[in-house]
């Protein structure tokens, strides 16, 4: 029998992810694999003589032969590697993928159909922009309404359309100085995405997502689903972000163009899927797990 760990966040065991982490399990149990579950405050980073290492110190016959990293403790996740472990996904694939600037950013040059963006300067949350003149500019790139999106969120709980400048300084005053990004509105995709889980470069699952009365789509913010076929193109650019970005497996958001084409949206290293079986009947975990029990361990 294989053994593996599940490492999620100890701050984050509510039903919904506890949910999601059973499900886990018990797809690993189905392919003969003992996965179980450690937190980010159970293994913690150390320098200790001036070496990397972790705490408590890992027993032999505690050793997993991979490691399902749930969570963004990219910190965790790259004492792990030096350590030898293999991560699925990795620590810079969760990385790149958690900070949509980094995302679009490294997808840069690929020839991936992304929307205009414009990542904005740094700042600090007890200073804020008590310079805005940069506006400007981002306005004559991106021009109204726009998008805009704090770096670091989930559920579209963190993006905004503003129609004007009035609203955009509201926007960036509720931010309070926090990593963010100026977008394109593809007005031709209001209300409506498609999410495609990937896992090992093959989509298992899509579904549409639409919304009557918000530009986005997301079930969390009260949007509706329908199983989906994806198209020739669509499944190509899910399939060129995860190979660029090196991802085992994703959830993939693509937004429609003026003639229906992909464009990116954002990339999900460790997607929910319990919305996603229960439109398509696709067990995502399944899929996940049987990927990375036919990798050589």
């Amino acid at each position: 029998m294989k053994y593996g760990w599940l490492i999620v966040n100890q701050f984050l065991l509510t039903d919904k992810f506890n949910e999601l982490y059973k499900w886990l399990q018990n797809s690993a149990t189905i392919y003969d694999c003992k996965l179980d579950i450690k937190t980010n405050a159970e293994l913690l980073c150390t320098v200790n003589n001036g070496e990397l290492s972790l705490l408590p110190s890992i027993s032999d016959t505690d050793i997993p032969s991979f490691i399902l990293f749930w969570d963004k403790d990219i910190r965790l996740a790259r004492t792990l590697e030096h350590h030898g472990f293999h991560l699925f996904n990795s620590a810079d694939a969760i990385e790149v993928c958690d900070d949509k600037s980094l995302t679009f950013s490294r997808l840069a040059g690929t020839g991936i159909a992304m929307p205009k963006t414009i990542t904005a300067p740094m700042t600090f949350s007890n200073i804020g922009y008590t310079d805005v003149s940069f506006l400007s500019t981002v306005e004559e790139m991106i021009v109204y309404p726009m998008v805009v999106k704090e770096c670091f969120g989930s559920f579209g709980r963190q993006v905004y359309l503003v129609n004007n400048r009035e609203q955009l300084l509201d926007v960036l005053a509720k931010i309070n100085g926090r990593p963010l990004l100026f977008q394109e509105f593809i007005s031709e995709s209001y209300g409506r995405d498609i999410r495609i889980n990937m896992v090992g470069g093959n989509a298992v699952a899509t579904m549409l997502r639409h919304h009557d009365s918000d530009f986005r789509a997301n079930i969390t913010g009260g949007g509706h689903m329908e199983a989906y076929t994806p198209t020739t193109e669509q499944l190509a650019l899910a399939k060129s972000v995860c190979n660029t970005l090196k991802l085992d497996f994703a959830g993939v958001d693509i937004l429609f163009g003026k003639n229906e084409e992909p464009i990116l949206c954002e990339v999900n290293s460790n997607a929910h899927f319990k919305n996603i079986f229960d439109c398509t009947g696709v067990n995502v975990a399944d899929k996940i797990m049987e990927y990375i029990l036919k990798q050589p361990l």
